[in-house]
């Protein structure tokens, strides 16, 4: 006990120490370590989350409009009123017909005009209700199914187009599991207390929505129980998310008349011809035998409930574009039911959002104008560089790996394509129409362009300059189809990207952030595709057999998280998102420190070392405040670990670490050697 206070103590010197050297600086500088954002009662050896975070935590409570609130929405709300200054700006001024200032501005307005979507009730809608009424054969629900996927609404499975797995350089149809209106099939297949309130909240969401389409309570009831039983057994025909992660199981390529054999009572040829693709060729079916039990279903169900829950679909899917009734209703499922959010984010934020899902490179191009310069560009293109030839050290240096592995795994490295910022050919939305008439006919002209704009790439190349996320997104990915990571101008912003900060703060945030999506091309699921994108064995079977008992053993720590009451995190479902973070620190790690060997190992900043400000910044990255159902929802949910435990989780593997704040063998952030991830 003595060791530990003393060691407490000194930590609690340098911080104050730090403080009194802050006071002097004058408000224009910006700290590299906010030192208000600590909470000097932790120790940083016990639990170094809320060392780092934990005054931030207090500072930053939990907005009633929000079910977490952490660095990345605290971010995202403050790009969010930049794009909403810009959109804002545009709806007040007069523009050509069919230009995108219109477009953008006119989307916003009408979204933003309360009084006419009251006013206007049902009756944007009611061309596709009386579509659906005129339905009387197991025909018209086929190709009325298709009829409302061409227009962004996917009740039963989802279509869309994408890279062939196994020949990347092609676009090809692909066919998915779906129609669930709750967000996970086990909420339906389960029977535990929370998946029991939310079937039940469910049901009772259904029965207010038919209410408001004018049904009787009764009746209403009754259709809720319909539309429950149907979708009930569309779930335990789904594949669990766990079983999705496998690329291989995904992967079921056929044409036509083979998914014919597989689902006889599915009239294809027509499905095909009715969303515009006569001649789909190649498809790959994801989960075939979802579609064997929907095949069925075409006999078993009759065509008054596949009415009822066509219905359903159009509704529910467009419920945030009707009146108050509908908006509201659709909040006390989705909002407050399965994460816990108190009160609805206000409409600008909404409207923002999904004038952005439709027109989000427009957007991203008035943003990066006015908030991203090209020299950010440049310097984030220096740190990945970097990045990458910290990771191919790395490699060359595994002692598990032998090197004809080694070599096509620097090989998938050096070919790696890397985007940052925004795309050098911006997307064109000439075919989108924009009318003044209502928001929700906007919507849905919106999902149909993005439909149509999809279904017209299957067949032809893929676009390896397309980008797949709004440039003012506030976050990044990898394409193993493209081998490509990606970083949008959203994320190239404090706390992640200081344009002159600190190296350690830089390296210990965005840098993490690069080496995070590198290491996806080469966590459990990425390590599955070559250099090219395509899936395929590279490994030789030994290294294969190492890397899955080295990846084990991140499984076996995260699931002994406990994440709620006796709720534990599902180490399975965030192997990959685990892998990568503790890979990304590594990467990040090692790339700092050959910035280092240019500048005395002793500089400290804020009574900091520049390794400690490196842990530091990665850790506040994470910092956020969380409800209790929504740190349930994102662990039945999520890919991605709570934001506390992709803190401790990889942190807890790295000797650096140890070493940076001094954790002995006595103090909680340890981990014995034998009982470490050792991966990349």
């Amino acid at each position: 006990m003595k060791f530990f206070f003393e060691k407490r103590a000194r930590f609690v010197l340098l911080v104050f120490f730090a403080l009194s050297l802050l006071s002097g600086c004058t408000k224009k500088e910006k700290p590299p370590i906010d030192l208000t954002n600590l909470d000097l009662s932790f120790n940083p050896t016990k639990d170094f989350y809320l060392y780092v975070n934990g005054g931030w935590i207090k500072a930053n409570p939990l907005p009633e409009d929000k079910g977490r609130f952490g660095s990345f929405d605290k971010l995202g709300d403050e790009t969010e009123k930049k794009v909403s200054e810009l959109v804002a700006k545009t709806a007040k001024q007069s523009h050509t017909p069919g230009s995108i200032a219109q477009k953008i501005g006119d989307f916003y307005s009408l979204g933003m005009d309360t009084k006419k979507i009251e006013e206007q009730k049902l009756s944007p809608l009611k061309k596709e209700f009386d579509r659906i009424d005129r339905i009387t054969t197991m025909a018209d629900v086929q190709n009325e199914i298709a009829h409302l996927h061409t227009m962004g609404i996917f009740p039963l499975f989802y279509f869309r187009a994408a890279p062939d797995a196994k020949n990347s350089t092609r676009i090809i149809a692909n066919l998915s599991q779906g129609g669930l209106g709750l967000t996970d099939r086990d909420y339906y297949t389960k029977d535990d207390p929370r998946s029991k309130e939310i079937q039940e909240a469910y049901v009772k969401y259904v029965q207010k929505i038919f209410e408001l389409l004018g049904e009787t309570p009764d009746n209403a009831a009754k259709i809720s129980k319909t539309i429950m039983t149907l979708e009930t057994q569309l779930a335990q025909a789904s594949m669990t998310r766990l079983e999705r992660r496998d690329p291989n199981k995904t992967y079921n390529k056929m044409k036509v008349k083979n998914l014919q054999g597989l689902s006889k009572n599915i009239f294809w040829s027509d499905y095909f011809k009715n969303i515009g693709l006569p001649e789909p060729g190649d498809l790959n079916v994801g989960q075939p035998k979802f579609f064997e039990t929907v095949s069925s279903m075409m006999k078993t169900v009759p065509v008054e409930d596949w009415k009822t829950y066509l219905r359903w679909n159009l509704v529910n899917s467009l419920a945030n574009y009707l009146h108050s009734d509908f908006v509201n209703a659709h909040f006390e499922l989705y909002g407050k039911v399965l994460s816990g959010t108190e009160k609805m984010e206000p409409r600008w934020k909404r409207v923002i959002g999904t004038t952005s899902m439709a027109m989000g490179e427009a957007l991203g191009q008035l943003y990066v104008e006015k908030y991203f310069p090209p020299e950010a560009k440049k310097r984030m293109l220096d740190l990945v560089m970097n990045l990458k030839a910290s990771l191919g050290e790395r490699i060359q240096n595994l002692q598990w790996m032998g090197d004809q592995t080694k070599e096509k795994a620097l090989a998938k490295l050096a070919t790696m394509n890397v985007k940052i910022g925004y795309p050098d050919k911006w997307r064109d939305y000439t075919a989108l129409e924009i009318k003044r008439d209502s928001y929700a006919m906007n919507a849905l002209r919106a999902r149909k362009f993005e439909f149509e704009y999809s279904r017209n790439k299957i067949g032809k190349p893929v676009d390896p300059t397309e980008w797949h996320m709004p440039p003012q997104t506030v976050n990044a990915f990898y394409n193993p189809n493209l081998n490509e990571i990606c970083f949008p101008a959203g994320i190239l912003q404090p706390p992640f990207f200081f344009m002159n900060g600190d190296d350690a703060v830089n390296y210990g945030a965005i840098g993490v952030v690069i080496g995070h999506e590198m290491t996806h091309g080469f966590d459990d699921q990425g390590r599955q595709f070559d250099k090219e994108g395509n899936l395929k064995n590279w490994w030789t079977q030994e290294d294969a057999k190492k890397f899955k008992e080295r990846a084990e053993v991140l499984v076996t720590q995260y699931n002994a998280f406990v994440v709620l009451d006796t709720v534990h995190a599902d180490g399975r479902l965030s192997l990959g998102e685990n892998i990568s973070d503790l890979g990304g620190l590594n990467i990040s790690y090692t790339a700092f420190q050959k910035v280092l060997k240019d500048k005395p190992a002793s500089e400290k900043i804020d009574g900091f070392t520049p390794d400690q400000r490196f842990f530091l910044a990665y850790a506040h990255i994470w910092a956020q405040n969380i409800r209790d159902k929504e740190i349930l929802r994102r662990t039945k949910e999520d890919v991605h670990s709570l934001g506390r435990y992709r803190v401790i989780g990889p942190l807890r593997n790295m000797p650096e670490f140890h070493a940076a704040f001094h954790v002995t063998d006595q103090d909680a952030m340890y981990l014995p050697e034998n009982q470490r991830a050792v991966i990349w």
